[in-house]
Formats: C-alpha cells, sequence, structure tokens
C-alpha cells in the first residue's frame, strides 16, 4: 500500500499546485491575455511559426522536454533513497520546474520567439547573450551527439523496439498532412494514428519483425582471425552497430529539423505524447493493481544509509542527478526555442508551459515507484537468479558505477514497469517491448528537437555577426550535425565520443537553468514589485547548487587528469577540465551582470 498512498497523494499535489500556484502565476506575475500578440500569428511561416491547438502543442512541448531525462535521473538518484528523489520531484518540479518552464515560455512569447539568449541581450546586456550562447551550444552539442548512442543502446537491448520506432515516422508524417492539408478531424486522426503505433508495438514481439544492427566490427574481427590477420588491421576500417546508428539517427535528425515542424516533429511528438499517457496509464493502473493486491511494495530504503563508497555525496549531486524530474536547463531552450513559435494564445502558456512540467513531474514520480517497488516485484541477476523484495533492489543498486550505466538506468525502469504491467494480465514481455518502444521514442524526440533548437541558436548567433549563409536553415542545421558527428566519433568509430563530455553535463544543465531564472527574474523585476521573487528564490537555489557541483566537479576532474598523466596515459581527458573550468568562468561572469542589471533602473518590459 506505501506505493500507492505515495502514487496518490504526489498526483494529489501536482493537481492542487495546477489550479492554485500555477494559476496565480499565470493571472497575477505574469499576466497572461487572450488577446495578446504572439509570435506564431504575427510572425506566422508555415515552418517554424505555426499557431497550434492547445491539446496539440501541449503533447510536442511535453514529449519534447520529457526525452530519457525523467527516467534516467530518478532511476539513479533513488540509490540516495526513494524519500529524498520523491520530495524533490514534487516539489522542485511546483516551485521551480514549472515556474522556470512557463516563466521562459513567456518571456520568449513577449521577446518574438526569440531563444532565451536573445532574449537576455535585450533584458540584461547583449555580453550576456554571448556568454549563453556558449553555454547553450556546448550543452545542445553533447545532447545530439550522446543522443543517438542512447537510441543505438536501447536498439540492442531491446530489438523488438527498432521496428514501431521507426515506423512512427510515416504515421506521424501521415497524420500532419490529415490534419493539416486535409483538415481531417484531429480526434479521429489521432485515434487511428495511436491505434496503428500500437499495432507495430505489437508486431514487435514477433520475430519476423525484430531488427538488430549487424556488427561489422565484430565480423571484421572473425574474418581477421580466419586469415591469420591481426584483428586491428581490418577492424579499424568497420563500424560497430553503435557507430552505425549514431550515423544514420544523425542523417535523420537533419531531415527532421529542416521540414516544416507541422510535417514530422510536431504529429511525431503529439503521437509521442498519446504513448506516453498510454503508458503512464498502464502504469498507474499496475500501481493499483498490484498494490492493492498486496504484490507491490517499497523495497527501496526511504533513506539509504548504506549508500555505495564509489557514489558521490547526495548534497549536490541529488539535485544534479535527477534533472528533468524536477528542474532542467534543457526546458528553458525548448520553451524559447520552438514552443514559443506556436503557441497560438498567451494564454496557453499555463497548461503548455506549467501543465506539461508538472506532468513530468508524474513521469518521474512513477519511474521512482518503478525502481523502488516494481523491481522488487521479481529480477533476474546476470546468473540467471531471480531475486524478490529488498534482495532484487540491493542486487541492481549494490554500487554508483553498475547502477549508473545507460543499460542498468534502462533496465531498473523497464523491468520494474514491465512487473507492474504485468498485475493487469499483459504479459511481460510486451510489457517490456511497450517500455522500450516508449524509451526509444523520447530520446528520439530529444535527438531531432535538440538540432532544431541547435539550428536556432546558431542561426541567432551567426545573424548578429552578419554571416547571413549561416542563417540559412540547411546550412545551420548541417553545422549542428556535423560537429555532433565530430564529436560523437572523435575517440572512434564507436559513436561513443560524448561520453568524454557527459560527466559534465548534467550540473552544466543545472546550471543553464540557474542562468535562465536569472534572465526571468531580471524581466519580472522590470515590471516592478515583488513579483521577481517567484524566480528569485529558485534562482538563488540553483545558483548555490549548480556552482557548488561544478566546483566540487572541476576539482574531481582536475585530480583524474594528474593521475592519469602521472601514470603516462596519452589519453588522459583534459577537455573535462578545460570545459568545466570556462563554464564555470562564464557562468559567474554572467551572474555578475545579471546583478548589475538587477541593481540598476531600468525601463518597464514589454
Amino acid at each position: 500500500m506505501g506505493a500507492v498512498l505515495l502514487m496518490v497523494v504526489s498526483f494529489a499535489g501536482y493537481l492542487v499546485a495546477y489550479h492554485t500556484y500555477g494559476k496565480f502565476l499565470a493571472r497575477k506575475i505574469f499576466h497572461l491575455r487572450p488577446d495578446a500578440p504572439v509570435p506564431s500569428r504575427e510572425k506566422e511561416d508555415g515552418l517554424d511559426y505555426v499557431p497550434t491547438r492547445k491539446g496539440i502543442i501541449f503533447g510536442h512541448h511535453y514529449t519534447s522536454i520529457a526525452g530519457t531525462g525523467p527516467i534516467v535521473g530518478p532511476a539513479i538518484g533513488i540509490i540516495w533513497g526513494w524519500l529524498p528523489a520523491m520530495v524533490w520531484v514534487l516539489v522542485g518540479s511546483i516551485v521551480m520546474g514549472a515556474v522556470h518552464d512557463l516563466g521562459a515560455l513567456v518571456v520568449s512569447l513577449r521577446h518574438e520567439g526569440k531563444s532565451i539568449a536573445e532574449c537576455a541581450a535585450q533584458i540584461v546586456g547583449p555580453r550576456v547573450k554571448y556568454i549563453l550562447f556558449l553555454i547553450i551550444f556546448l550543452g545542445l552539442l553533447i545532447v545530439i551527439a550522446i543522443f543517438g548512442l542512447i537510441i543505438a543502446v536501447v536498439f540492442k537491448m531491446y530489438p523488438q523496439s527498432v521496428f514501431p520506432v521507426w515506423m512512427e515516422i510515416p504515421i506521424a508524417m501521415t497524420l500532419g498532412w490529415l490534419v493539416y492539408k486535409r483538415n481531417a478531424n484531429v480526434t479521429l486522426a489521432t485515434v487511428v494514428a495511436v491505434t496503428l503505433m500500437y499495432v507495430t508495438v505489437l508486431m514487435g514481439h514477433f520475430e519476423l519483425f525484430q531488427f538488430s544492427m549487424p556488427d561489422l566490427a565484430g565480423v571484421a574481427a572473425k574474418q581477421a582471425v580466419e586469415a591469420g590477420k591481426t584483428v586491428e588491421d581490418v577492424a579499424r576500417w568497420y563500424v560497430p552497430a553503435t557507430g552505425v546508428w549514431t550515423i544514420v539517427l544523425l542523417v535523420y535528425a537533419f531531415f527532421a529539423s529542416t521540414l516544416p515542424v507541422t510535417t514530422l516533429l510536431q504529429p511525431r511528438d503529439y503521437i509521442n505524447a498519446w504513448q506516453l499517457f498510454i503508458a503512464m496509464g498502464l502504469l498507474v493502473l499496475g500501481v493499483l493493481a498490484a498494490g492493492l493486491s498486496g504484490g507491490l511494495h517499497l523495497v527501496a530504503p526511504a533513506v539509504n544509509r548504506a549508500v555505495p563508497s564509489d557514489a558521490p555525496s547526495v548534497w549536490p549531486f541529488l539535485f544534479i542527478t535527477i534533472a528533468c524530474g524536477a528542474i532542467s536547463g534543457f526546458h528553458s531552450l525548448v520553451s524559447s526555442g520552438t514552443t514559443a513559435k506556436q503557441v497560438s494564445r498567451e494564454t496557453d502558456a499555463l497548461f503548455v508551459g506549467y501543465g506539461s512540467m508538472l506532468l513530468e513531474g508524474v513521469l518521474a514520480t512513477l519511474v521512482i515507484i518503478a525502481v523502488a517497488a516494481g523491481i522488487g516485484m521479481a529480477y533476474q541477476t546476470k546468473a540467471g537468479d531471480i531475486l524478490t523484495g529488498r534482495a532484487a533492489w540491493d542486487a541492481h543498486y549494490v554500487s554508483w558505477a553498475g547502477a549508473g550505466g545507460l543499460g542498468p538506468k534502462v533496465q531498473a525502469m523497464v523491468i520494474g514497469s514491465a512487473n507492474m504491467i504485468a498485475s493487469l494480465g499483459i504479459p511481460k514481455s510486451i510489457g517490456i517491448i511497450i517500455m522500450g518502444v516508449f524509451i526509444a521514442s523520447f530520446a528520439g524526440t530529444t535527438l531531432d528537437t535538440a538540432t532544431r533548437i541547435q539550428r536556432y541558436v546558431i542561426a541567432e548567433l551567426f545573424g548578429d555577426l552578419k554571416v547571413t549563409v549561416m542563417t540559412n536553415r540547411y546550412a545551420a542545421t548541417a553545422f549542428a550535425v556535423i560537429t555532433a558527428a565530430v564529436l560523437a566519433f572523435c575517440t572512434g568509430a564507436s559513436g561513443a565520443g560524448a561520453m568524454k563530455l557527459w560527466p559534465l553535463f548534467g550540473a552544466a544543465n543545472q546550471l543553464l537553468a540557474a542562468l535562465a531564472l536569472l534572465v526571468i527574474t531580471n524581466y519580472l523585476k522590470r515590471k516592478g514589485g515583488l513579483k521577481l521573487l517567484v524566480t528569485g528564490i529558485p534562482c538563488i537555489v540553483m545558483l548555490v547548487i549548480t556552482i557548488w557541483a561544478v566546483v566540487v566537479n572541476e576539482l574531481g576532474f582536475i585530480s583524474n587528469l594528474r593521475a592519469a598523466l602521472a601514470a603516462g596515459d596519452k589519453g588522459a581527458n583534459w577537455l573535462l577540465p578545460v570545459i568545466n573550468g570556462a563554464i564555470l568562468l562564464l557562468a559567474l561572469w554572467m551572474v555578475v551582470e545579471s546583478v548589475l542589471a538587477l541593481a540598476r533602473k531600468s525601463p518597464t518590459a514589454a
């Protein structure tokens, strides 16, 4: 019953927060008006600026901000216990994350749909714009480079998910064509599209529709041995499966990000949103069925006092590890990068900005329950033993390194979720496919959304620098994809090069959230009164936590570099301390600029 109670209480908290604090922000702080001019109508071009129905843009925005963030974060953050993870998700999403997302969306709506960096130039000062541009570009570069690898890993773990994920593309494009070109009934078209999506999911259960990318490097190695050559002589010319998938997915991201938003990106995200709603519905019913029957218990410790020795301190790293379920800087890029160009009425910002973040908190809550309780229903070890209860949880979270890898993060959530869904009579094998497709689809959403936002960032930056050729959407997108490919393959053909920078992403992402809150606080200061406190207080909290984490990371990166150099390691990772240190200095510079802007008198904001 503990898991059921946790779910019900948290869900009630999100619902109350939306109808109280959310509406207070919309009416009293940001003064949203249904008749206010919005970029989607004033700059409508059928490509990026497209007035969109509230329900459709909600689905697009929600899937864009969610991605795999609210899955992988809680799945590892629970190592400190389910209670601190749950408190951070619940409180953080209500008073920090949703405020951050709504604020970024409103500020962009009132600044021609520009990115948060471009808005910062007008609100704080021109130097701040370039600081934010650099931090944003680096963050998106890592996301684009790494998410191809993430999808490749998911495809390898769950080959049943490959066919449904790729079939979603023609289904989404057909949906977009029917709705925007043929004026089809949205409800009927949605039902047909989502039904077809789940038909492909069921087809993935059969071996005929399961696909595994051939490992050409492995084939080459075998050929080398048979021919009497060294493995290295032949294998170096072949790309392993993860590398092939990374190339394929980056090519896909190029086309998805240059097509009109209504052709693929928006309808695909909309289908993904319904896929998520169904998956979440199954999880909720699974929690109720398993919990009320007495088969579901919180087996994870409320507060883990036996944290593995290789795990970092809960302060400040809980707040860095669990990002998207509570607050994430990436969300400010989506709000100001794509969503602000599609919102058709200013008042829709409450539902889209604040509401979607709370729903992400709902997803993070279900993930916490899956890895805190669902995993205890049945867990198979590598040796083939089936464990239940606390023993199952301990086996998975025996170490930070073991639980922190991409595969284990995904595995914990998929196993726990499939166990709970099985309580509804749905075969566990089908539940695994549903969760695998869900994760791969959302990773794909993050990939193409990040690529599109990077295109906007590059075009804005080079536009300011008067390099007009780079404002072309094809040139800007090519630059985004090629730079990501260089990073992905900088360490070899596996496509895992971005892993060299991934350790700094968590803190950098949360630091971006703090800096976005700083911009929004400056905006509210110009509106007068004490309105700025609603973002100013979360901003201070996030600045302290994230700068603390960045400093701790920097000291660790420097220590590791020294040890590697002392051991004669020629492949020592010097990029981490250099780039992390640069981000720290840029952030401190922006804080100074923003504090000075807060201290001086300024005209009333638009």
